[in-house]
């Protein structure tokens, strides 16, 4: 296991592999260990780092620092403590709005960044999601039935409940919209077709993106794309990296859906 200290506590993270540099930040539900397929399939070409938000998995679990704001703050320490420099960013959920906010407040840190299943938008967020409490045994009851996956359910019994309740109502408040079409990298926002928990972008709002804004949805998948849809997902973010900044050269398979616009 790896860890660096910051202000306030101690960040657990693995890293795998040697190249450029991704950097993959977990959702509500699990923690680092549902990127290692992705990671090791990155490994020969990429430098893949996955790291524990505050509240989840091998990260210190203080009570509090769980806005998004704060996890925020946590990625420019975790970036600037270990020396990593344009990054990929890749974000799940909850650290989909981090990436997304992180990139518009520091594009120069950035290369590109890639946001699966992130609300844009608190009206994105669907139940029962928007309704969390924390009672009783809610983060077991939050797994999609067609998801279980050891990755997810090993992890859930670590994660303090008062970080997934007060992180959900910090994004319910938050909206994305208005910082995303000034970003000039590249920003690819991929879906699962049939997520329970997260509404995609209005495709009349993404007319109003640039060409480094894309949205494409994933056939077959709920919330969890990179473990449902394991091949395909991993297809799509190779294309991504080897893009050049280049959306448009993404090519779509048959599998895929349309893009969203």
């Amino acid at each position: 296991m790896s860890a660096i200290v910051v202000n306030e506590g101690l960040i657990h993270y693995e890293a795998l592999g040697r190249g450029r540099p991704v950097i993959f930040i977990h959702g509500w539900l699990g923690s680092w260990r549902y990127w290692v397929p992705t990671m090791e399939e990155l490994s020969a070409r990429q430098r893949a780092y996955a790291l524990d938000l505050w509240g989840f998995g091998d990260s210190d679990k203080p009570g509090k620092n769980y806005s998004v704001d704060a996890y925020v703050k946590l990625l420019r320490d975790f970036m600037d403590k270990l020396g990593v420099v344009h990054p990929t960013l890749v974000g799940h959920g909850l650290g989909g709005v981090v990436v997304l906010k992180f990139a518009a407040e520091n594009p120069d840190w950035v290369d590109q960044v890639m946001a699966v299943s992130a609300p844009l938008a608190g009206e994105a967020v669907n139940r029962p999601l928007a309704g969390f409490s924390g009672n009783g045994d809610s983060l077991a009851r939050l797994m999609p039935r067609k998801a279980k996956f050891p990755e997810i359910e090993m992890e859930l019994f670590k994660t303090d409940v008062s970080a997934v309740a007060e992180s959900i109502q910090s994004v319910m408040l938050s909206d994305l919209r208005p910082i995303l079409p000034p970003l000039t990298i590249p920003v690819l926002l991929v879906y699962g077709a049939n997520d329970p928990f997260i509404k995609p972008p209005d495709p009349k709002w993404l007319r109003f993106c640039d060409d480094n804004v894309r949205a494409i949805s994933l056939e077959g998948a709920q919330h969890f794309p990179m473990l449902e849809e394991r091949n395909k997902f991993n297809r799509l973010l190779k294309e991504f990296l080897e893009s050049g900044g280049d959306l448009n050269s993404i090519e779509l398979k048959d599998e895929w859906q349309r893009r969203l616009r």
